[in-house]
């Protein structure tokens, strides 16, 4: 991310993006929350990625340098808010969890802008009192900083589907084990296991989007088999992947 537009104000719209766009990296000085309500969002900042599907949301603190992609047409609803509103109490980006309340509001809310009249105000309110309510989502995959771990994750992130043990990944890239769960801990603050699960969970998400079988995405991801996807998929986002992809 070299090249860094910054945009003071957060903005408050809806906006739709085709499948594939991308908003380049910029900042705000004020938070956002970011939404799709049609289609797959995925941002991504210097220390890693987030995926959000309909049922999430993500929190973009003030002064984070970000970039969107839309995974099939999307429809993105944007909530800025001032730097000392900050109803999650959060200094890092995170998921959210999108309760249908709080989805319905999030649509309303952005569907006009540099509205001040009471109602949107009322709605307003509602709006924050159930971000605050919002449970956070494990969903963030770490971006590696170090050398060895980065080439592990670049293996991995090319084919999700490979299934070597970290010994023989780290064979391939000259390191042990040891060494490499010692940095997955250090570096990412997860185990291999772990970050290998969130990822192959983006990936997923990505592979739904663009109505990929539940099958060829359980087959293209590396699980042992479509039950086990299935599984994962209910475990992390509350519905099964099929339910998902309808």
């Amino acid at each position: 991310m070299t090249e860094v537009r910054h945009e003071p104000t957060a903005p408050t719209r809806t906006q739709n993006l085709a499948s594939g766009a991308e908003i380049a990296a910029h900042r705000h000085d004020e938070h956002q929350i970011v939404y799709a309500g049609r289609g797959v969002l995925s941002v991504t900042t210097s220390t890693g990625s987030w995926v959000a599907p309909a049922t999430r949301a993500i929190w973009v603190p003030a002064g984070t340098v970000h970039a969107h992609q839309a995974h099939r047409d999307l429809e993105l609803h944007l909530v800025g808010l001032p730097v000392q509103e900050n109803p999650l109490h959060l200094d890092v980006p995170a998921v959210l969890s999108v309760s249908p309340l709080l989805r319905e509001l999030l649509i309303t809310y952005t569907l006009t802008e540099n509205d001040e009249s009471p109602e949107r105000s009322r709605l307003r309110a509602v709006l924050l009192d159930q971000l605050h309510a919002s449970a956070q989502q494990p969903l963030h995959l770490p971006t590696p900083t170090a050398p060895l771990l980065r080439s592990v994750c670049d293996i991995l992130w090319s084919n999700p589907a490979d299934n070597r043990t970290l010994a023989e990944l780290g064979r391939e890239v000259g390191a042990s084990d040891r060494t490499l769960s010692r940095l997955f801990r250090n570096d990412l603050g997860m185990t291999f296991t772990q970050w290998r699960t969130q990822l192959r969970l983006h990936h997923a998400l990505v592979l739904l989007a663009h109505n990929t079988p539940v099958t060829r995405v359980a087959n293209q991801c590396g699980w042992s088999s479509t039950s086990a996807f299935i599984d994962v998929f209910r475990r992390a986002f509350g519905h099964t992947p099929g339910t998902y992809s309808r």
